[in-house]
C-alpha cells in the first residue's frame, strides 16, 4: 500500500488527486474509495491506497482514510 495526502477532490464530479509520499499526483475516482455510504474525500485527508493502471494512466484504488 502507498500513503499520501488528498490534494483536492470534487464531490460533484467524483474525482480528484492524491499526492503520494514522493510528491507525485495520483488520480482518484470515487469508485476507488473503500468506504460506506457517500464516498468522498476532503483536502488534506491522509490516505492509504493501491495504484492500478486506469484508462488514462495510473490511478488510486482501494483508498482508505487513516488518522491524521
Amino acid at each position: 500500500m502507498f500513503k499520501g495526502t488528498v490534494k483536492w477532490f470534487n464531490n460533484q464530479k467524483g474525482y480528484g488527486f492524491i499526492q503520494d509520499e514522493d510528491g507525485k499526483d495520483i488520480f482518484v475516482h470515487y469508485t476507488g474509495l473503500d468506504m460506506e455510504g457517500f464516498r468522498s474525500l476532503d483536502e488534506g485527508n491522509k490516505v492509504e491506497f493501491d495504484i492500478v493502471e486506469g484508462e488514462k494512466g495510473l490511478q488510486a484504488s482501494h483508498v482508505v482514510k487513516v488518522q491524521n
